[in-house]
C-alpha cells in the first residue's frame, strides 16, 4: 500500500503530538507546521494527500488558507480542526471548500475514521474522473473534468472547488433531479448532514456565473419542491 502524505497545520504542541502518535500508528507520513505561512511554503514544494488545518493560527486564518487553496484550484481534501463550534463557522468552512470540520476536543478514533473515509473518497473521485469523458459540452458551456476547467462562450469561468464539483455532478446527469441531501452526500460526503441550506448558496453562485438572466436559467434548473437538475 502506498503511504499517504498528510499536512498538519496546528499551533498547539499538545494536539500536534497527539495526532503524530495516532497518525504514525496508521502508517501515514505526517508533516507538521505551526503557521499558515509555513503551510503555504510546504504546499508549494511538497505533494500531500490530505490537509488537517486549524482555523486559529498565529498569522493567517485557516479560513483564508482554505479559500486561497480552493481559489487556486487545489483539490486536496481539507479537514478544518478547531475549538470553535458555532454553526456559522461550520457553514463558512463548507462554503469555501472544506471537506470536513472537526471540533476540539475530539475522539481520536472517530477522527481517524474521518481521515480514512476522506482519503478513500478522494481516490475514488480521481479514478472516476479518469474514467469519465474529458469534456462535457452543452450550448456555450464546456467543462473539462480532468483539467477542472470551465469555459462559457470561450471565456474561462472562475469556480471554487465545490462549485466545480457541484456543476460536474449535475452536468453528468442531465435531466436528473438531485435533492439537497443527495447533493450534500455526493459532493461533500455525508459529514455535513444538517447543513443542506448551503446548497442554495452554491446554486445561486453558479447561476450568477453561468446564466445571462438568473430569473430564467438555461443550465441549472429548479425542480420545485424536489431539488435541482441540469438542463436536458
Amino acid at each position: 500500500m502506498i503511504m499517504k502524505n498528510l499536512l498538519l497545520v496546528e499551533d498547539d504542541p499538545e494536539a500536534t503530538r497527539l495526532l503524530e502518535i495516532y497518525l504514525s500508528s496508521e502508517s501515514y507520513r505526517l508533516v507538521c507546521c505551526g503557521t499558515g505561512g509555513e503551510a503555504i511554503s510546504k504546499l508549494n514544494v511538497l505533494t500531500f494527500d490530505l490537509i488537517i488545518l486549524d482555523i486559529s493560527l498565529p498569522d493567517i486564518s485557516g479560513f483564508e488558507i482554505c479559500k486561497h487553496l480552493r481559489d487556486d484550484g487545489c483539490t486536496i481534501p481539507i479537514i478544518m480542526l478547531t475549538s470553535r463550534s458555532e454553526e456559522t463557522d461550520k457553514v463558512l468552512a463548507l462554503d469555501i471548500g472544506a471537506d470536513d470540520y472537526v471540533t476540539k476536543p475530539f475522539g481520536t478514533l472517530e477522527f481517524m475514521s474521518r481521515i480514512n473515509a476522506l482519503l478513500r473518497r478522494s481516490e475514488q473521485t480521481r479514478i472516476e474522473a479518469n474514467d469519465q469523458n474529458q469534456e462535457i459540452s452543452y450550448k456555450e458551456l464546456v467543462i473539462n473534468t480532468n483539467k477542472r476547467k470551465v469555459t462559457l462562450r470561450g471565456k474561462r469561468l472562475e469556480l471554487t472547488h465545490k462549485e466545480f464539483d457541484l456543476l460536474v455532478l449535475l452536468a453528468t446527469h442531465p435531466g436528473r433531479t438531485f435533492n439537497r441531501y443527495e447533493i450534500l452526500e455526493l459532493v461533500w460526503g455525508n459529514t455535513f448532514e444538517g447543513y443542506a441550506n448551503t446548497i442554495s448558496t452554491h446554486i445561486n453562485r453558479l447561476r450568477n456565473k453561468l446564466e445571462a438572466d438568473i430569473s430564467d436559467p438555461k443550465y441549472i434548473l429548479t425542480s420545485w419542491g424536489a431539488g435541482y437538475r441540469f438542463s436536458e
